[in-house]
């Protein structure tokens, strides 16, 4: 038994559909709450455990960290206090976010109905090659941020538990975690579970976007290598070669359905991570370079990662569907267009107007998701850093 063999091409002997790219992603939704039986009375008590993750990750813990602060704030030594801030901070942001992703879930099954109809138009072995391993791509990228979301959540509790100190310093009324190293290692493993469970709803909020866009993209490959073969058949008819441009033209605005469908899913948990991704990289940059030892660094590093994976790779496969629009446009002007019915050249004409349009996600109706927009509001991150040195904030808190 191959261990990940998802994250292998399947042979083109196999049949494989689009969504199987996203076979890691619910499996984790399942185990998360998030996908319930149909029926039955396991649905019941499914539901049950689909409401324990929101009360812990979405409203417990925001409320815990506002608690700790105005109860232990005299306690907190600097690098304890960033790190749970930065937390806290990024907290607020993934209870908004993966709520959003929960109540948003329809769209992206209505999403998959499109997709199954642009697999039904795989023409050959090299359009299957590409969807086998896009399938193997989506997957694979889902368990690098598994690895990394649960390697930061658990450097952070071990870096700080073996410490003497709880890992986020959350409040919890039924334990004092300086009664004992027992009270602080139930606290400790406490903060940790339910820790684990906004990290995983984080990264379901943060990967969806990710997976479906690469899935946008491999299906507008498959696209480009139609246009190219239009006409290059001697032995099609005028009507045939007319055909397959409909067929394309079709293809084409079902990506676009497509992207329309999950568009507001994008819009909403982009903005609310744009919104926050400079202040928490900020605090976290601030918290390695000036209150941090190696080990609780290693789990700040780790936590950094997990804020530039959020939607860095989301933002740079926008950028490249951008481009793809623009590549797709060149191709249907290349084709074999020069000598055929007026008809075809009509409808070649109003394709390629349509294709140059290029397709563009916006975050919140405000920010065009992109690598340049995610940059600007990055820097803000190394504006906090800027007034903690020329302040010598640093300094003062030690």
């Amino acid at each position: 038994m191959v261990v990940f063999e998802l994250i292998k091409p399947a042979p083109l002997t196999e049949k494989v559909q689009s969504r199987q790219g996203n076979i890691y992603l619910y499996r984790a939704m399942w185990l998360i709450g998030w996908i319930p039986p149909k029926e039955g009375i396991l649905r019941y008590v499914y539901l049950f455990w689909t409401c324990v993750p929101f009360a812990f990750g979405v409203f417990y813990l925001p409320v815990g960290f506002i608690i700790s602060y105005v109860q232990e704030f005299k306690n907190f030594t600097p690098g304890e206090f960033l790190t749970s801030l930065q937390v806290c901070i990024n907290v607020y942001g993934a209870s908004v976010k993966s709520t959003i992703t929960y109540l948003f879930l329809w769209r992206l099954r209505k999403t998959e109905i499109l997709l199954d109809s642009l697999d039904k138009r795989l023409a050959n072995d090299n359009d299957r090659e590409r969807i086998h391993n896009m399938v193997a791509r989506c997957n694979y990228a889902f368990l690098i941020y598994s690895f990394i979301y649960c390697g930061y959540a658990g450097s952070t509790f071990l870096s700080y538990a073996l410490s003497g100190r709880p890992p986020w310093s959350v409040y919890n009324p039924f334990i004092d975690w300086r009664d004992g190293m027992g009270s602080l290692w139930i606290q400790a493993i406490f903060e940790y579970i339910t820790m684990s469970f906004a990290v995983l709803q984080d990264q379901l909020s943060d990967t969806y976007p990710l997976m479906f866009t690469i899935m946008f993209r491999a299906h507008m490959e498959v696209l480009k290598d139609h246009v190219r073969s239009l006409r290059m058949d001697p032995e099609r008819s005028e009507a045939d070669n007319y055909q397959d441009l409909v067929n394309c033209v079709l293809d084409h605005k079902t990506i676009l359905k497509c992207c329309d469908m999950i568009r507001p899913m994008i819009s909403r948990t982009i903005f609310v991570q744009f919104a926050l991704i400079g202040s928490v990289l900020g605090l976290t940059l601030v918290n390695v370079f000036f209150f941090s030892n190696f080990w609780k660094g290693v789990a700040s590093l780790l936590f950094v990662i997990t804020i530039l994976l959020q939607t860095f790779p989301f933002c740079y496969t926008c950028n490249m569907l951008i481009d793809d629009a623009q590549d797709l446009a060149n191709e249907i002007f290349q084709s074999n267009w020069v000598d055929a019915e007026p008809r075809y050249k009509a409808t070649l004409v109003l394709f390629m107007h349509h294709v140059q349009q290029p397709i563009i996600f916006i975050a919140g109706g405000i920010f065009p998701i992109s690598m340049n927009s995610n940059i600007s509001v990055a820097k803000f991150a190394f504006s906090i850093i800027t007034i903690v040195r020329q302040m010598n904030l640093a300094e003062q808190f030690q």
